[in-house]
């Protein structure tokens, strides 16, 4: 399973809101819902993330066996 908790931590020492990604970055409103259930998205979304927190996949997300 990933889990994007460490994206919403990444997100609040960035200063970046989930209004931000809406807005800012036309990320829609169903692509949050995912992000937020821990619901699959695409490697271009991550990649993405990355690039505008200018972080690594870590800072987003983490593997844990099902």
């Amino acid at each position: 399973m990933i889990k994007y908790d460490n994206l919403w931590l990444t997100m609040q020492k960035k200063g970046i809101t989930k209004y931000t990604f809406h807005k800012e970055y036309h990320f829609s409103k169903s692509l949050i819902h995912r992000l937020q259930n821990n619901e699959g998205v695409s490697m271009n979304t991550i990649n993405t993330l990355c690039n505008i927190l200018d972080c690594e996949i870590e800072d987003i997300a983490t593997h844990y066996k099902d």
